[in-house]
């Protein structure tokens, strides 16, 4: 396909902004228990999703960790099924299921035909408040856990960086922490740690159910009130707000590690989107952000990739929506015989073309249509539908606030992008950290990828 076809389609996809379907229909139980129905007929499948409003963010020193290792408890047992049961009957049943925890959430689904929904919904309401925590089955967990962190992070030189730098940019928050834990906190973590974590977070008026398919709202209402709806809620610990004190310059770390090549990431402390209606720059950054890394066409890889040559590699991310504060990242692999120092300078460079050049219109458009076109796509699988509603309300923000969001980015001009990148990107923002590249004789060595992740899964 052409550049002019590529540019239509991604224009017409502007137009629409929402696949065809029905319509979301949501509701709140008694006991605080938030419901979402996506309508979606066109496969008798259903994706059901049970979202916590618990992740990293919400640990405290010494217990990092511990929202990832109860997600894992989560699969050994309740007083009804023994442990490994929940999976085999899941199986049985022909669906597939997994969980994930981020710094925001901790979320478990299914994907079923639509005729199994009512025993998967029985099955997670019922470790929702009867799940049995056995100093035995955490004996064993936690050691899968710490071979995770090994494999995930201590082997990946990539991953080392990047929880390098969320742990120099950030000083108060907890988001500071690495999802899967430091290795010492899972090595003093005990069985009674992951109790207190359930008892404390994993209730109804903290969660949060989609239910994505070929289903009838109304039923799908009913039979939530016949489990979920059964289950008390208790109070919720205060979230104290540990905001960030004020970055007063430029901070700097190396990582050693075995690895062939240097990696270099750069995080600028940004801010994030806060409520639809307040002015805010966090759309013109998201753009910005597309600007330089949305395709192979950014500006990144035209010009510091293909351009220059001086990287194999670079990329830029930001993260519009959170709960807690957030960083706009750029990153990079330099190519032979250039240095991180040379790589910096040219990423720098091109956010500072940007501030003083602008984004000419025609590129604008262009990647406005990409943009929308990548998340409207998304739209295409009733487990994207479910993810992008439940990841709208998790953060505090409404699954109806999906498309306005999006309109508000399609609304950006090219002015505003050029301000953001004037506004935010100096040395007193800045965090960076370089990898240095070790070599370990007759060992085979990772080799790193750019990019920043804040996300663990259930293997």
């Amino acid at each position: 396909m052409n550049i002019s076809n590529i540019l239509l389609a991604g224009l017409i996809a502007v137009a629409v902004v929402r696949p065809v379907m029905a319509q979301t229909t949501d509701r709140t139980l008694a006991n605080g228990l938030k419901v979402i129905v996506i309508e979606d007929h066109r496969a008798p499948t259903v994706a059901h999703m049970a979202w916590y409003r618990a992740g990293s963010i919400d640990e405290v020193n010494g217990k990092t960790g511990v929202a990832h290792v109860l997600e894992h408890m989560m699969f050994k047992g309740t007083r009804q099924i023994g442990p490994g049961e929940f999976s085999r009957r899941v199986a049985k049943l022909g669906g597939r299921e997994n969980a994930f925890t981020s710094r925001e959430y901790t979320g478990y689904y299914q994907q079923i035909h639509k005729s199994h929904l009512a025993e998967v919904m029985a099955l997670e309401a019922d470790r929702m408040t009867n799940l049995v925590l056995t100093a035995e089955e955490f004996a064993q967990e936690i050691k899968v856990v710490m071979e995770e962190r090994r494999m995930r992070t201590e082997d990946q030189p990539a991953a080392l960086v990047n929880e390098q730098l969320m742990a120099g940019a950030f000083i108060a928050s907890p988001i500071r922490a690495p999802v899967v834990g430091w290795m010492n906190d899972l090595q003093a973590m005990t069985v009674e740690d992951t109790r207190e974590w359930y008892r404390n977070w994993y209730a109804p008026n903290n969660a949060l159910l989609v239910v994505a398919g070929d289903v009838v709202p109304e039923q799908v209402f009913a039979l939530a009130e016949k489990t979920y709806g059964q289950i008390k809620p208790h109070p919720l610990p205060v979230r104290k707000p540990q905001l960030e004190p004020e970055q007063k310059g430029v901070r700097r770390m190396v990582v050693k590690a075995p690895a062939e090549n240097p990696v270099l990431v750069i995080g600028f402390r940004v801010p994030k989107l806060e409520s639809l209606d307040a002015p805010t720059d966090a759309y013109a950054l998201e753009l910005l952000s597309a600007v330089l890394d949305l395709d192979e066409n950014g500006r990144l890889s035209r010009n510091v990739v293909r351009g220059t040559r001086i990287a194999n590699s670079a990329g830029a991310g930001y993260d519009l929506l959170s709960r807690g504060p957030v960083l706009f990242t750029l990153s990079g692999m330099p190519a032979a015989g250039k240095t991180p120092g040379q790589l910096e300078e040219a990423l720098r460079a091109e956010l500072r073309r940007i501030a003083a050049e602008g984004v000419d219109e025609r590129e604008l458009r262009r990647v406005k249509a990409q943009y929308v076109a990548s998340r409207v796509y998304k739209r295409d699988s009733v487990f994207g539908q479910a993810m992008e509603a439940a990841g709208l309300e998790i953060v505090g923000f409404s699954h109806r606030d999906a498309d306005p969001i999006l309109e508000q980015i399609r609304a950006v001009t090219a002015d505003q992008v050029k301000a953001v990148a004037s506004r935010y990107f100096n040395e007193d923002q800045m965090t960076v950290v370089t990898l240095d590249p070790q070599k370990r004789n007759n060992a085979k060595v990772a080799q790193p990828k750019t990019g920043v992740s804040g996300k663990e899964g259930r293997q």
